[in-house]
């Protein structure tokens, strides 16, 4: 089985992880109660989708 006969450069390990950072999520505003939200999941704070409830959120446990 080969191995490395010499070690990667810090420069060559760095431009290889270059694309491996995280993304920003894309959050769209509820138009029901206008908090954020991400796109195409039920609100969390009001419980609808497409102008419906689909959660009940009036029995929320503390």
């Amino acid at each position: 089985m080969p191995n490395p006969k010499r070690r990667h450069s810090h420069a060559r390990k760095n431009k290889r992880r270059a694309h491996d950072h995280l993304h920003t999520l894309s959050l769209s505003d509820c138009p029901n109660c206008h908090e954020k939200k991400l796109p195409h999941q039920a609100c969390p704070h009001c419980g609808q989708y497409k102008g419906r409830e689909v959660i009940d959120t009036s029995a929320k446990t503390a």
